[in-house]
């Protein structure tokens, strides 16, 4: 027996230093693929980024949104971490026979604990193999490898409670209730004698050991890679959701040997930043992103997931072939992969590194089909980053490879020469005034020349000073702020693009270029507080034009008729006997959080009844006007703006309303596709609100 111990032990020792060995050489391969990125910039705001990994990480807060896979994934979690526990009380059972953890008179307790845990995760595995494979999730991938896992888990489950059972025949151990199952099994093999349990035992115990040691060696070089790099990447991710990065224009040319050299974007896989590569490996491939995605549900053909799995890939394929380091191991065991052929500097390394990061491994379509809305990232439960990803190719789309959708080229044109995507003069920016004379709406040259001040400065936007729906709901805001006693002016013809467009569709040049010159505006006449109709622009100012030295208080419109409604200075009155369903804006919504006071405004206005879509808040579709598709027309697939606007309709409303002059402009053309514009109305909260407020003459004597 002692040389039999000796034989087991020394065994166990050999095969889990080099399991370990083996875990150790993958991660890192991945660290080094990884460090073939650019350098990321990063805060040390260490509190809210702890107080993250224990809300996502740790409360599984986003896994939670749905809620059968998230309790699956809640019992999986949870239930792995604790079991270990009892995976190392079995090493010390095999190791030293008759022995275990040196708990004392706590030790029963845990034995029952353990078994518990135990079941809990066979019936996790159980019900995930059935929504994989049973319910057939569309989101969710069926081949052998996705369900690999669910067999190493499973298997070490069972192996544990077999083992314990086998060691109660083995050790001539009386079944008991702190032990159900593994009593169970001893009373269903009372026949074996203890030399035949204790054979069976030791297998157990050696698929047990085996099976821990492949899996540790299995997920890091599988999508389970996210167990690694996810709470990593939950504490690296960004703290303002969906900001961009700012590109450094300034080239020392005389340093840089070949023009060539020079781009812009990401136009191969190094050129992106290490926090985004540790994006890549996080991704857990459970489809979610795909499954919101309103490209994707349209018939598109964009898949956020494919974007991150492809990308994965061939960024493991290239940093073998750059760093010589093989991805798979056993090396021998996976000689035949692309992977491990292109670590040696042969033919296969140089068709990895041919391969074009944009054509070859992700397509332009793919790149265009994006609005920006960043549902991807509220959905992700590993907190990727979806859309920076898919702007920084944009990016080197265009301004690198000058390659640029028509419409788009032709919209981006438009804001360079007249700074509105339809080329309309500047000097008819000012002229939405006139819809209402009797609003007043001053411009800060006016008021400089009546030596007044003003608090705000209304940015009313391309869509609010052009486009003749999106000029009433400037008008009612207008003139609800004149109600309210608000001082407030606007640029007029100084006022330009927000520079959202063009920063959104690829071109960081033409942004900065717009950036520069309305902080130039801005500063010029002593800006601190800024309000808008156009959540782009709001989310532009708040949270990316602090990057180019401009802070300033900004507001959506909706925020500050929300404070006005609830202090009395604005008082709806009028009854608005309608259905409603309101839209979230993406840019007010995902990107800023902003759900509550549209929908308390419309709820303060008597005789409306306010109902949900099954997409809401921040689930809540986007319009399709998002990264400047706006300016474009869908040519594949179901529109976006319909399919938008049917969910809206399978609420039955009589009115929808939004607070974003896009989001309006879709919704409203989406009614007339469906050919119920004349039933269902589109408006903006401040345009309801203006009618609850502004009651005519006759009425109040009525």
């Amino acid at each position: 027996m002692n040389t039999f111990l000796l034989i087991n032990t020394l065994a166990f020792v050999a095969i889990t230093l080099y399991g370990f060995y083996l875990f150790g050489r993958v991660v890192a391969t991945r660290v080094a693929y990884i460090r073939l990125g650019k350098k990321s910039e990063f805060d040390r705001d260490f509190k809210e980024r702890l107080r993250r990994v224990g809300k996502i990480v740790f409360g599984q807060s986003k896994l939670l949104k749905d809620k059968k896979s998230g309790a699956i994934h809640v019992m999986m979690f949870y239930g792995f971490i604790l079991v270990q526990f009892g995976a190392i009380d079995m090493f010390v059972k095999g190791l030293s026979p008759g022995n275990h953890l040196p708990f004392g008179v706590f030790y029963p307790g845990f034995v029952f604990f353990q078994e518990l845990v135990t079941l809990m995760i066979l019936v996790a595995v159980a019900w995930a193999f059935y929504r994989r494979y049973m319910e057939k999730l569309v989101r969710l991938k069926r081949g052998f490898k996705a369900g690999l896992v669910l067999l190493f888990i499973g298997t070490l489950m069972i192996s544990v409670l077999v083992g314990n059972g086998m060691a109660q025949i083995w050790h001539g151990h009386e079944a008991t209730w702190l032990e159900p199952v593994a009593s169970l099994i001893a009373l269903g093999f009372d026949w074996m004698s203890p030399a035949a349990a204790m054979v069976v035992f030791y297998i157990a115990w050696w698929v047990h050991t085996i099976t821990i040691l492949t899996f540790l060696v299995y997920v890091p070089q599988s999508k389970h890679a996210h167990l690694i790099a996810a709470p990593i990447n939950v504490f690296l991710s960004k703290r303002v959701p969906g900001k961009l990065k700012t590109i450094d224009f300034d080239i020392d040319e005389e340093n840089v040997e070949n023009e060539e050299e020079i781009s812009f974007g990401v136009g191969k896989v190094e050129d992106f930043d290490q926090f985004q590569m540790i994006d890549f490996y996080a991704c857990v491939e459970c489809g979610r992103c795909t499954d919101v995605c309103p490209a994707s549900g349209t018939g598109k053909m964009l898949s956020p997931m494919d974007i991150m799995v492809k990308v994965r890939d061939h960024l493991t394929e290239k940093g073998a072939a750059v760093t010589g380091k093989s991805p798979w191991v056993p090396t021998y065991a996976f000689a035949g992969t692309q992977g491990n052929q292109a670590s040696g500097q042969n033919e296969a390394a140089a068709t990895v590194q041919s391969r074009s990061l944009i054509g070859d491994v992700i397509t332009e379509e793919e790149l265009s089909g994006c609005t920006t809305c960043r549902n991807c990232e509220e959905a992700c439960p590993v907190m990727n980053e979806h859309v920076g990803t898919i702007i920084d190719m944009r990016r080197y789309l265009v301004m690198t490879e000058g390659k640029m959708n028509q419409d788009v080229q032709r919209a981006v044109m438009n804001i360079e020469r007249q700074g509105n995507p339809w080329g309309l003069s500047k000097k008819d920016r000012i002229k939405w005034r006139e819809l209402d004379e009797a609003a007043y709406i001053p411009t800060v040259k006016e008021l400089k020349k009546e030596d007044k001040e003003f608090e705000y400065l209304f940015w009313v936007s391309s869509m609010g000073a052009y486009d003749s729906r999106s000029q009433k709901i400037a008008v009612a805001f207008a003139k609800l702020m004149n109600q309210a006693g608000i001082s407030f002016a606007i640029l007029g013809n100084k006022e330009a693009n927000s520079g959202d467009t063009a920063r959104r569709i690829g071109n960081e040049f033409l942004f900065q270029e717009i950036a520069e010159k309305n902080i130039k505006e801005f500063e010029k006449n002593g800006i601190t507080k800024i309000v808008t109709i156009d959540p782009h622009a709001y989310n532009i100012f708040k949270n990316e034009y602090p990057d180019f030295g401009f802070e300033a208080e900004v507001y959506h419109h909706t925020q500050m008729l929300y404070d006005l409604v609830m202090n009395g200075k604005l008082k709806p009155q009028r009854e608005i006997n309608q259905r409603l369903t309101y839209h979230d804006s993406c840019y007010l919504g995902r990107y800023n959080g902003v759900y509550d006071p549209p929908r308390e405004i419309l709820q303060s206005i008597p005789g409306l009844e306010l109902v949900e879509m099954a997409r809401s808040k921040e689930n809540g579709m986007c319009c399709g006007a998002g990264g400047g598709l706006m300016w474009t027309e869908e040519t594949t697939g179901n529109r976006i703006n319909v399919a938008r606007t049917e969910q809206a309709l399978a609420v039955k409303p009589t009115m929808i309303s939004s607070a974003c002059p896009y989001c309006l402009t879709m919704l409203s053309d989406g009614t007339k596709a469906k050919e119920v514009e004349e039933d269902i109305s589109t408006m903006d909260v401040a345009e309801i609100l203006a009618l609850s407020v502004f009651v005519e003459e006759e009425t109040k004597s009525a």
